[in-house]
């Protein structure tokens, strides 16, 4: 009785959380083949004819079991090759088999540290939060705010936006990898500050002897810009630095035009999926700027779609050896279909007539599914937190994360919030996801640590 109680009530706040804001926008279905056309030829401007590679396989059956799909009109015959559904799916068939290249880049040349006073970046319109971030505002004006640090650098993957492209990590390093500031220069971009070179004094080892640590932490989708930096400062306290990383189109990298980060996930199929790319390529960036400054042992921490990002990075980047994922899932349209917070979303794909298994198919490209094994392949140790009364990635699809993580064999610590997925960062949840967050990632770089000096 008592638990059906609380089971209601648990419900009944998570949906007041998920429908307080009022500027969902439900933006119409887009295929948005040009985002993808850079890497896929089946995307190019021009439809294939049918002397091309992909449409005998559409015919014959083999993109549509790489996909695990079948792709057919109501009347039973395959999808025409001019039917823009059954072309994504041929482009997601494509990429993924090609991922190492997709998620493929180059170190970026440009790292810089820039010295600024930090801001909100809101993404609701609600009084209390309008409220701080005028406060946040009066407080850098006045002095009362401290400058932190950002690492900035050109993303290697280019969209049509230019404040995403540039990007931006707030720079926590831990009391022993301090140094003194260098001389700066005055910064000429469009968001002030000071930029400075971004190359620290390259050391191997803290004091202590203990080798370098560093973790990237990415939060979730429509976080503002101060969210999981109490993580970061945690972090510290264990001996690890942080580089808490903006996801594309968030906070600095949001484009003028939005209110919210609408262009991270949205009904515009092939820039949802570039914006994935773009995550994935920045947080290995982040490592390569790292390890230029004599890090030598990292991890990744992601919440909610911070989460998909951080286990696809850590799936094609081995470095990765420490994985927090704070709210997980297998497949990403499973999320957009069935979660509340992408209601908004659902609506565009249902007005244009697909289901939840078409939508689960045509972001195969961005779905840890489709890298669960290539993620088995290297060593690393994980922690999966999921809520049992979580509506925005509910529980039948944490629970098959576990489900693929034991049948692949994979070293992970599996953790269970009695609340939602939003009530995870109300009191006092979020104090125990904390202590989850902070005693897997001590205990499992300590680990790291003995291992490295044995």
């Amino acid at each position: 009785m008592l638990s059906k109680l609380y089971a209601k009530w648990m419900y009944a706040w998570e949906t007041a959380l998920t429908t307080r804001d009022t500027n969902r926008i439900v933006r119409p279905l887009e295929w948005g083949f040009d985002w993808l056309q850079d890497f896929s030829p089946l995307a190019a401007p021009q439809l294939p004819s049918e002397d091309h590679d992909w449409v005998p396989h559409l015919r014959d059956g083999s993109i549509v079991d790489k996909v695990g799909i079948r792709a057919e009109h109501e009347s039973g015959s395959l999808v025409s090759t001019q039917d823009d559904y059954a072309r994504m799916i041929a482009i997601n068939a494509d990429i993924v088999a090609r991922a190492e290249e997709f998620f493929g880049y180059r170190t970026p040349t440009d790292f810089r540290l820039e010295a600024r006073h930090p801001q909100l970046f809101p993404t609701n319109v609600r009084p209390e939060t309008l409220q701080e971030d005028a406060e946040i505002k009066r407080q850098a004006e006045t002095g009362e705010l401290e400058e932190a640090e950002f690492l900035r650098f050109t993303s290697p993957v280019r969209t049509r936006y230019p404040e995403n492209d540039t990007v931006n990590a707030r720079w926590f390093p831990a009391p022993e990898h301090r140094f003194p500031r260098q001389k700066s220069v005055i910064s000429t971009g469009a968001e002030g500050g000071v930029e400075k070179s971004a190359s620290l004094p390259r050391t191997p080892h803290s004091p202590n002897g203990k080798p370098k640590q560093a973790m990237i932490v990415m939060p979730q989708w429509n976080a503002d810009a101060f969210s999981h930096n109490a993580l970061c400062t945690l972090f510290n306290r264990f001996g690890i630095s942080c580089l808490r990383l903006s996801k594309p189109y968030h906070d600095i990298r949001r484009p003028a035009e939005l209110e919210r980060s609408d262009y991270a996930v949205s009904a515009n199929v092939g820039r949802t999926t570039e914006a994935c790319r773009q995550a994935v390529v920045d947080i290995r960036s982040c490592i390569d700027w790292l390890q230029q400054q004599g890090y030598e042992q990292f991890g990744v921490l992601g919440t909610s779609l911070g989460s998909c990002y951080a286990f696809i990075a850590a799936a094609f980047d081995p470095r990765l050896q420490v994985c927090a994922f704070n709210h997980a899932s297998t497949w990403f349209g499973d999320v957009v279909w069935k979660g509340q917070s992408t209601r908004h979303i659902r609506a565009a794909f249902e007005q244009s007539g697909l289901n939840q298994d078409q939508v689960r198919q045509i972001f195969s490209i961005v779905s840890p599914m489709s890298y669960m094994d290539r993620f088995a392949a290297t060593p690393k140790r994980s922690l999966v937190v999921h809520a049992t009364y979580d509506l925005t990635f509910p529980l039948e699809y944490s629970l098959d994360v576990l489900k693929n993580f034991d049948a692949l064999n994979i070293d992970y610590v599996s953790k269970v919030l009695p609340c939602g997925h939003y009530t995870t960062g109300e009191t006092p949840y979020k104090y125990i996801d904390g202590w989850y967050l902070g005693s897997f990632i001590y205990s499992s770089f300590k680990r790291l640590a003995e291992r490295e000096n044995k």
